[in-house]
């Protein structure tokens, strides 16, 4: 079952989730287990034991039990349902909806990318879908079918995607009707000091002709600018513009993954604080940098709006691999560039294609599965938020209010559907084709 799906069939109402056995004999939410993060259980008292619950949605359960052995039954479960080593233990494969089998395969086909960029007006004498990636075969973390520049030949675009970290070339996100300009998502090239490659640099050409009323275009790198220098030891940095005929690098200055992870845990530690004065709070609010960082993805989001609608100049993001910091700086673009990503159903969309089928690494972001802590970071958090920073200045333009966007947050968390369960969406397919065997076999996993 996907979650947008199945928001939309219940939007008004609370999804039903059924409940787990532990082995102590009690019966929790499957959804709790899987949302998890930290599980305490401070000293006995005489009122009996308590368990404290911390979870990945900032939510915080706190019970009492009468049995010290339930407490510690209980802990052992949720622990070992919290850190599953596999996909096929994630809730979404023993979660039943009340939904008959026909309909939850084709929730799994909510997003048409042929609709989408057809209601975007993309015009098919300057862009087409290339089947260079068909089963793959360049990029494995891209969707198998790509927008690129008609202009490209097939050979500029696998040389592209040699030159680009992990494969990931230059391609199209979003398409502006009223400009003609396009924004397109990369990886970094694989520049180094001195190294260039001339298919790399005849698809940014042809991206910007794409754009007949402009004679340059934008190259937005969302890193900080000596964050992108250091890159260039490792042989990946920047394009370098003696290089790349007519176009304007622009730095944003985005932090990494580690840095937005240390600041969302000392906000976090913000609001475990007890009855803090104003003063505290504030401080404490300071001291994490999170209103900081949010305000830099911000700000990458309003420079590709001015260049795409104001200005009429096609733009190319890229961050280093291109599935963190690009994903956020073109989807608030988006938000702001198409009052149809205001909708319910539009910001849906707008998170299967920039997210999910653009390869965001959401298992090891948000720790689905036992793996490396250095990896997680609250990435869709951010952007999560910058919505509901501009839902703030202008609630009249969206559709949904915050309900909406906690709903999607806990369920990015709560592995109860598959959208948000994989690192890219060839991974998602899998998930698909999983659960699929497993309704026709019945099999338990």
């Amino acid at each position: 079952m996907r979650i947008f799906t199945h928001l939309l069939q219940s939007l008004s109402s609370r999804a039903t989730v059924p409940r787990k056995e532990c082995t102590c004999g009690w019966s929790f939410d499957r959804a709790v287990a899987d949302c998890s993060l930290i599980i305490e259980r401070p000293p006995t008292t005489p009122s009996g034991s308590p368990l404290v619950i911390r979870c990945k949605n900032f939510q915080v359960y706190q019970l009492l039990l009468p049995q010290e052995k339930d407490c510690v039954d209980i802990q052992a479960s949720l622990i070992r349902l919290s850190r599953p080593d596999r996909y096929g233990e994630l809730f979404c494969f023993s979660f039943q909806p009340n939904v008959d089998k026909e309909e939850r395969e084709k929730a799994w086909g909510f997003l048409d990318l042929h609709a989408e960029f057809s209601r975007m007006g993309i015009p098919s004498n300057l862009w087409h879908i290339t089947p260079a990636n068909h089963e793959y075969r360049v990029c494995d973390t891209y969707p198998s079918e790509l927008f690129v520049p008609k202009s490209a030949s097939p050979a500029v675009i696998v040389g592209s995607a040699k030159f680009r970290s992990r494969g990931r070339l230059p391609v199209l996100s979003y398409f502006h009707r009223d400009t003609s300009a396009a924004v397109c998502r990369s990886s970094q090239p694989l520049s180094g000091f001195s190294a260039r490659s001339l298919e790399d640099e005849q698809m940014l050409q042809a991206i910007m002709k794409s754009n007949p009323a402009s004679e340059y275009m934008y190259v937005v790198d969302t890193r900080p600018k000596l964050n992108a220098m250091a890159n260039r030891a490792a042989g990946k940095g920047y394009e370098n513009e003696d290089h790349y005929t007519n176009i304007k690098l622009h730095f944003i200055g985005i932090e990494n993954i580690h840095v937005m992870r240390n600041s969302q845990q000392k906000i976090t530690d913000v609001g475990d604080m007890r009855s803090p004065s104003m003063g505290d709070f504030l401080w404490g609010l300071e001291n994490s940098g999170w209103l900081k960082h949010i305000k830099a993805v911000l700000d990458a989001g309003v420079f590709i709006v001015k260049a795409v609608a104001e200005e009429g100049v096609s733009v190319l993001v890229h961050c280093s691999d291109g599935w963190d910091r690009t994903a956020q700086a073109c989807s608030v673009a988006s938000v702001l560039l198409d009052p149809f990503y205001r909708t319910i159903r539009g910001l849906m969309v707008l998170i299967e294609k920039d997210w999910v089928s653009f390869g965001h690494k959401f298992s090891h972001r948000y720790s689905h599965l036992e793996g490396d802590p250095k990896e997680v970071s609250p990435v869709i958090d951010q952007f999560l938020e910058c919505v509901w920073q501009l839902m703030e200045q202008f609630p009249c333009a969206f559709e949904f209010n915050e309900r909406f966007l906690l709903q999607l947050h806990t369920h990015i968390h709560s592995c109860q559907y598959g959208n948000f369960i994989g690192n890219n969406g060839n991974k998602v397919l899998s998930a698909f084709i999983f659960s699929i065997i497993k309704l026709q076999t019945n099999d338990t996993f």
